[in-house]
């Protein structure tokens, strides 16, 4: 989401970070708010800021993982098993963040091995 030229100049470095939330976690955070309720694509699009071009994929990913469930033009969250497994891993994973901090991508990638280099 963009930001005005005038925050972008005012702002310090560390209050214009990623919020490190993804498109999936935003769309089942305003899901899980409405358990009783389904939404257009459209609708869940314009109360997750998720861009238009993506909201289609990252509604059929969180469909196959069981998370939502599709019928017509509606998207619901999904049954409560699956739902519970996925919000139990969300909040496993914030505290470990918050206990041993975010893991660094870069970092872990100069560590990781490299299949080729194995063989």
């Amino acid at each position: 989401m963009p930001i005005d030229i005038e925050t972008f100049e005012a702002s310090p470095a560390d209050r214009l970070q990623h919020s490190g939330k993804t498109n999936a976690d935003r769309v089942m955070r305003f899901l899980a708010t409405y358990p009783d309720q389904a939404f257009t694509q459209s609708e869940i699009r314009d109360a997750t800021d998720v861009n238009a071009g993506s909201i289609s994929v990252v509604l059929s990913r969180l469909e196959d993982r069981g998370l939502v469930r599709h019928k017509g033009n509606y998207w619901a969250l999904g049954e409560a098993d699956d739902v519970a497994a996925y919000t139990s891993m969300v909040e496993s994973t914030r505290a470990a963040n918050d206990r041993f901090g975010e893991e660094d991508m870069d970092e872990w990638l100069e560590h990781a091995v490299n299949d080729e280099e194995t063989e």
